[in-house]
């Protein structure tokens, strides 16, 4: 089991040809350090394909999620905010094409 304690989200697209080397480059670049133990993760400007950086203190993992329909809901780049920290729950959300950034207010039914 891969222990992650923060989950980072990346609003500018990325292309997808990038390795492990690139996305770590372009982590340091985005947030200035890569953390052990924290998940860095980046989309394609189409916001079909996502990728997953993770340090855990030895090494990287990269791993990658493509969406064969639709596309995963991801902040518009060009924002204040070039980055967003991710709950467990909004990264499950997310890799799954849910709405994650409303999950608060979809926890609860407040009209019948």
């Amino acid at each position: 089991m891969i222990r992650i304690d923060a989950m980072w989200l990346s609003v500018e697209p990325v292309d997808m040809r990038a390795g492990p080397e690139r996305l770590l480059a372009r982590v340091v670049q985005v947030f200035g350090v890569a953390h052990a133990h924290h998940g860095y993760l980046f989309a394609n400007a189409r916001g079909t394909r996502v990728k997953l950086l993770m340090h855990d203190g030895f090494g990287l993992w990269c791993a990658s999620r493509r969406l064969n329909t639709g596309r995963f809901v991801w902040p518009v780049a060009g924002g204040v905010t070039p980055s967003w920290t991710l709950t467990q729950a909004q990264f499950d959300a997310l890799v799954r094409g849910l709405p994650w950034q409303r999950l608060h207010e979809l926890s609860a039914i407040t009209r019948a």
